[in-house]
């Protein structure tokens, strides 16, 4: 074959193939020779059908099929000869048969980017123990004390602790914060029945607290700045007017730890087994927790250690799943269409950020698994595969017929390649055991 490959910018190549024509022609008769086998022509027997009978009934089907091979092949041929790092291939025109039988085509190929693989041994990462502490375990029992608790009416001004059930509306600059703003503004368009509890980091800054000492029907206005962490940017460093009326103060009485709180938990079971199933619990958020620390510190480092181009075509297709995830979770998370539509730059830089550094650590741990030998055997795939179809409560049959149709098995095999690798750059990192402040406090107390 006659084959010349033209590089370009952005991971693109062009590939230009000419088969010879008697190439074409063997390999046409070898497709036409499986058709005379095996086709069932009325008033012949299977087999003994003349050839061209074959070739004028299945013209279209062995034109199909011979000018597949020879693509594939040719393109084949241009990988080795070039030895090019392929991601995927698209033949851009219709092949072309010329008088004297040769076929040539074309085909755009994105190539994988080249580059040097940063140093990944001995990577230096910091990570905390995943020893649960007895503080934890009672802060998580204190969580469901709270979640239990009972929130009883009480005639008396509102106390540190206390909830208060409030109408409130906003103003900015005299007007409501959705038309001074010119958009949706969300919970600063007002809320009734709403339930508060009275302390300075409840709900925003200063609005629990500043309801402290009111009464049932009291009414208050409260004038607070947005803080540069507040959700919504467009209030940021704004001084908003809340007009607040509390309709109910609430006492909470928290449930007693002992045996009886436990068996409403664990039935027949008391305070030590449940502390003991508090901390199984915590330790394996725990361990999670600081595996997936371990990673992100890791891919952080490799990414940083070496810089290279990312195909646009697979930048851009990988940006734009991003974002219709993106988008997603905003619905599901209550956001409204106008409020999506108001966010769309920023859901757009954050999608290709994302894309980005996603597809480049791909690239690099790639290269590691090629340079460490490290493979992906097919009962690693099946168990991949079964777990991803019990999480989607479908039969594992059925799932990997799903997968197949959608041409999605050899992603999932890419997907098993990178965790192992990740996993064994993790395993091979010197890990230094660091104190949090709250591994600190717990001590000294």
């Amino acid at each position: 074959m006659n084959i010349t490959v033209e590089k370009k910018p952005e991971c693109m190549a062009t590939v230009n193939v000419e088969v010879p024509a008697d190439k074409v022609a063997s390999e046409r008769q070898n497709i036409v020779s499986a058709y005379t086998k095996q086709a069932k022509i009325p008033g012949f027997r299977p087999g003994k059908a003349p050839v061209k009978v074959i070739e004028k009934r299945f013209d279209k089907q062995i034109k199909e099929e011979l000018y597949s091979k020879l693509i594939n092949l040719g393109c084949e041929d241009a990988i080795k000869q070039e030895d090019l790092k392929v991601i995927s291939v698209n033949v851009t025109d219709e092949p072309k048969l010329s008088d004297g039988g040769e076929l040539s085509f074309a085909a755009d190929i994105i190539l994988a980017p080249e580059f040097e693989v940063p140093e990944y041994l001995g990577i230096d990462i910091e990570a905390p123990s995943d020893e649960v502490t007895d503080a934890e375990v009672d802060n998580s029992l204190t969580d469901l004390q709270q979640r239990f608790a009972e929130f009883n009416d009480v005639e008396r001004e509102l106390a540190d602790g206390d909830f208060a059930v409030v109408d409130f509306t906003a103003t900015t600059d005299g007007k409501p914060v959705a038309d001074a703003i010119g958009k949706s503004a969300g919970f600063l368009e007002g809320r009734e029945d709403h339930w508060t509890k009275i302390e300075d980091d409840s709900f925003m800054p200063g609005f629990g607290s500043g309801l402290k000492g009111l009464k049932k029907g009291d009414k208050k206005e409260l004038t607070l700045t947005m803080n540069d962490e507040f959700p919504l940017s467009d209030v940021r460093g704004a001084e908003i007017v809340f007009d607040v009326t509390v309709k109910e103060v609430k006492e909470q009485v928290l449930p007693e730890l002992d045996d009886d709180f436990a068996g409403k938990l664990l039935p027949e079971k008391g305070m030590d087994e449940l502390k003991n199933v508090i901390r199984e619990q915590l330790g394996e958020e725990k361990k999670k927790s600081v595996a997936d620390a371990k990673v992100n510190q890791v891919v952080e480092i490799l990414n940083e250690r070496v810089d290279f181009e990312i195909p646009a075509a697979l930048l851009e297709q990988e940006a734009q799943g991003n974002a219709i995830n993106m988008i997603e979770r905003a619905k599901q998370q209550g956001m409204t269409e106008e409020m999506i539509a108001e966010q769309e730059n920023e859901i757009s830089e954050s999608a290709e950020k994302q894309a980005k550094l996603n597809l480049k650590t791909n690239f690099i741990l790639q290269e590691i698994a090629i340079k460490e030998n490290i493979e992906v055997n097919d009962q690693d795939v099946i168990q991949r595969i079964a777990g991803m179809a019990q999480q989607a409560n479908k039969p594992v049959k059925k799932y990997i017929k799903e997968l197949q149709k959608a041409n999605a098995i050899q992603n999932v095999r890419n997907s098993v390649l990178i965790g192992k690798t990740i996993d064994f750059v993790v395993e091979k990192a010197n890990v230094k055991e660091i104190t949090t402040p709250e591994t600190t406090e717990n001590d000294a107390e």
